[in-house]
């Protein structure tokens, strides 16, 4: 998929109207060395990863053979599941599920790997907080712990965790590392950089009876390898005080999207 077709695809389908959304941080590094080349706004401050856990779900399912390739497998979909979305609401595949953000998918996966190896991997990773209890009330770390609850990461983790996954310093095999760069995929930038990333969103209303209160996050993280083997690990995110159409991840990653081949040169 090329630059042009990707911003055309984002256009059409998320930005039917704009969201004002205060950008917290924008981070890069580089990702064989790990020094931070960009690093603006409170890059330290942990939120829920949300659906950027789909990039270490992928490691952890294709290593332990949950995943096997692009297409399977594939998986139909059962009432009950979670369906936010009423286009989750079908059989889905690896592919399908990283690039619709599909969360029962995700669930899935994480069950079908137990809730021990499901903890072990995220250790492994040295993933944020590494806390996959879940809601203290609930035994729901396996299903939900990424999803606003006891998990959480902050933009300069995001960054060491992707570098581990550029230089394959991870605790996974190589099918891991080629079929989750492969569901990552998202195209080609000017100065001939190839992109990898993924969306993550969470909102909720503040549990304090105010009326119209209203917080949204947006991430967009990943990586992009140049062909002279340069690598650069990103990480945006943002906050949103109004509900809107559309993700505030997706909207992260047109804004974002649009400043990395600049950002790119000047590094």
């Amino acid at each position: 998929m090329r630059t042009s077709t990707i911003f055309a695809a984002l256009g059409a389908a998320v930005f039917t109207h704009a969201a004002r959304a205060e950008v917290l941080c924008t981070a890069l590094a580089d990702a064989a060395t790990g020094q931070v080349l960009v690093q603006e706004g409170r890059c330290d401050q942990r939120t829920s990863p949300a659906s950027t856990f789909k990039i270490p779900i992928a490691l952890m399912g294709f290593d332990a053979g949950v995943l096997h390739d692009e297409h399977s497998p594939a998986l139909p979909f059962r009432e009950g599941y979670t369906d936010w979305n009423p286009a989750w609401r079908q059989t889905a595949d690896p592919q399908m599920w990283m690039r619709d953000s599909v969360v029962w998918y995700s669930q899935q996966v994480t069950q079908q790997l137990g809730a021990a190896r499901f903890a072990r991997y995220v250790q492994a990773f040295g993933y944020g907080n590494g806390d996959v209890r879940g809601d203290a009330r609930k035994p729901d770390g396996l299903t939900q712990a990424w999803l606003g609850s006891s998990l959480q990461i902050s933009p300069l983790e995001q960054l060491d965790f992707l570098g581990k996954l550029v230089r394959r310093a991870l605790p996974v095999n190589q099918q891991a590392y080629q079929m989750t760069a492969r569901i990552t995929a998202l195209g080609s930038l000017p100065g001939g950089w190839e992109l990898h990333g993924k969306t993550g969103a969470w909102n909720w209303r503040p549990g304090d009876g105010a009326v119209g209160r209203f917080e949204a996050i947006g991430w967009f993280v990943g990586w992009a390898t140049r062909a002279d083997g340069r690598s650069v690990v990103f990480a945006r995110l943002t906050r949103e005080d109004r509900e809107e159409k559309g993700s505030p991840g997706l909207r992260a990653r047109e804004a974002m999207m649009r400043e990395l081949p600049q950002r790119l040169q000047e590094l």
